[in-house]
């Protein structure tokens, strides 16, 4: 699945990596997929929970190399 958008967020931390996901979100169309990539590890589990409690769909959660994960989700 390729993503229509992504960010790397990388050395951003709580919360402002909710706040700049959140941002990249709203400038898409429902139903676009938005790639996001973090190092923080709180984040790792906050974003995904963030994203779901407003009601995106989060596809995937996956660890990339060292810290890094990857985390890909459709606006809704």
């Amino acid at each position: 699945m390729k993503p229509d958008r992504s960010i790397n967020i990388c050395g951003e931390v709580c919360p402002y990596t909710f706040v700049k996901t959140k941002l990249a979100i709203e400038g898409m169309e429902k139903g676009q997929i938005l790639e996001i990539v973090i190092d923080h590890l709180p984040a790792v589990e906050n974003v995904p929970a963030s994203l779901e409690s407003e009601g995106h769909e989060v596809l995937e959660v996956a660890r990339l190399k060292g810290k890094e994960h990857k985390i890909v989700v459709k606006k809704n």
